[in-house]
């Protein structure tokens, strides 16, 4: 399964935005097997902070065995991404 990040916004921020995107997301993830492979696509995404970050991928992460992360280029994502 591919998650577009960007359906969440393009500025990310705060912890409680995050969790509210993770609750959010539930019923979607609720139909996929655990076992599936997660793609999550950063494309758009001009601001990512890490409290963000950690309420919607550190989760994620917990609940699926494989989780992949593309389009990370952006300074912004690139840098919460590396200190989470």
């Amino acid at each position: 399964m591919k998650i577009d990040i960007k359906k969440f916004g393009i500025i990310l921020v705060s912890r409680p935005a995050g969790k509210e995107a993770w609750l959010a997301f539930q019923p979607t993830l609720n139909e996929i097997n655990s076992n599936e492979k997660i793609i999550v696509d950063f494309e758009g995404v001009v601001v990512l902070t890490p409290s963000w970050a950690d309420e919607f991928l550190t989760p994620l992460k917990q609940k699926f065995r494989e989780v992949d992360l593309i389009n990370t280029n952006n300074p912004s994502v690139k840098a919460t991404l590396a200190i989470l």
